[in-house]
């Protein structure tokens, strides 16, 4: 038990799926779920920039869903499914179509604002029924920033990788909720 000022803070247990394995901590109240997957589940991926949500470099799928994770608490995530983006391709796995596609379409340059960008954008693409349009591809990522690219090359990615996941090349996430 940590103090907080003399006063102890009480630590509690929680139990997250993250990526498809089981991570079980006793943890403080406060602590961020950006910390715990870092700290605790030892996946630093998942990025700590502004912890204001302002740059969304900690973005992670929460249930299946966007979710900044320096705006949440670990003990939020307790019995939840976590993924991040060494979940996308788990070690040994092929890239995704989406990770693919940012290679391709240089999507990256000093990939801080990567993990975070393909998380935001990972439900996006494998969702997408139809060609995507610039302005769905920016209204998703709206919460991202980069200060290297400029996006253009990011949205042509996740138009890419959209494309190439609706015809078969590949999924668009690998990880624990494809089937």
């Amino acid at each position: 038990m940590s103090t907080d000022g003399g006063n102890p803070v009480p630590r509690r247990s929680i139990r997250v799926e993250v990526n498809g394995r089981q991570v079980a901590a006793e943890v403080e109240p406060r602590l961020l779920l950006v910390h715990f997957l870092r700290w605790q589940a030892g996946l630093t991926g998942t990025r700590v920039g502004c912890d204001t949500t302002s740059c969304g470099a900690c973005t992670v799928l929460l249930d299946g869903s966007a979710v900044k994770a320096c705006t949440m608490f670990a003990v939020q995530a307790g019995g939840r499914k976590v993924t991040t983006v060494e979940g996308l391709a788990p070690d040994g796995a092929p890239l995704t179509s989406l990770q693919e596609a940012f290679w391709a379409e240089h999507g990256l340059q000093c990939g801080y604002c990567t993990p975070g960008l393909l998380m935001a954008a990972a439900k996006l693409v494998a969702d997408a029924e139809g060609e995507l349009r610039d302005e769905d591809v920016r209204e998703a990522i709206s919460g991202n920033l980069c200060r290297c690219t400029g996006y253009v090359n990011v949205v042509a990615a996740i138009r890419r990788a959209a494309r190439l996941t609706r015809s078969g090349g590949g999924p668009a996430a690998a990880g624990p909720e494809r089937p």
